[in-house]
């Protein structure tokens, strides 16, 4: 039996990362041990969002829920790097925490992640210079008048579960008292 044939059968002929039976193609996971059995089937708009991250739709990822759980391992390292590249989206923060991954697959997935870098290469820093992530808490140091509404934030807030502004490093979204706003890095002090 060859690859694409043992592939499919394993699959259930459908992408092994978003359930598609459209367009399905062999595909061999970067930075694989040499060991490990390293080819996935998946379709073309996951390959192509694998390969350049600029066209990565968040929500074509929501699949990863049910994918991430796979008994395969080279799924769940591709599962697992696509959560961390959209960690800043929130979501997959919290499938993250969830996952289990033997340590071994673990490095694998982790050699595939370019270092130092989240949100797709937008660090952000709070006003100690310290990496804010997706999911971290932070307080604010001052108070700060909310734009578009009388409320203020005031100094001291624990603001829990940021999410990233993926193409800006001075900001981050939480929610205060009920209500979903942009806060600027500068004014906040990771927890």
């Amino acid at each position: 039996m060859s690859l694409e044939q043992e592939l499919f059968q394993r699959s259930g002929s459908q992408c092994e990362l978003c359930g598609s039976k459209d367009d399905l193609q062999v595909y061999a996971v970067p930075d694989s041990p040499a060991d490990a059995e390293h080819h996935i089937l998946i379709c073309g708009t996951c390959k192509e969002q694998i390969e350049d991250p600029e066209k990565t739709e968040p929500n074509h990822w929501r699949s990863l829920n049910d994918s991430m759980w796979s008994p395969v391992p080279a799924v769940q390292v591709m599962a697992w790097r696509m959560l961390n590249r959209l960690r800043g989206e929130g979501w997959p923060q919290d499938l993250l925490d969830m996952m289990y991954m033997e340590e071994d697959q673990l490095a694998w997935a982790k050699a595939g992640q370019s270092t130092g870098e989240s949100a797709g290469g937008v660090i952000h820093k709070d006003s100690n210079g310290v990496t804010i992530e997706a999911g971290d808490t932070v307080v604010l140091i001052k108070d700060l008048p909310v734009r578009g509404s009388s409320m203020v934030a005031k100094r001291g807030t624990s603001v829990r579960r940021v999410s990233l502004v993926h193409d800006n490093p001075e900001q981050i979204e939480g929610k205060v008292d009920g209500q979903q706003i942009v806060i600027l890095t500068k004014f906040v002090k990771k927890v």
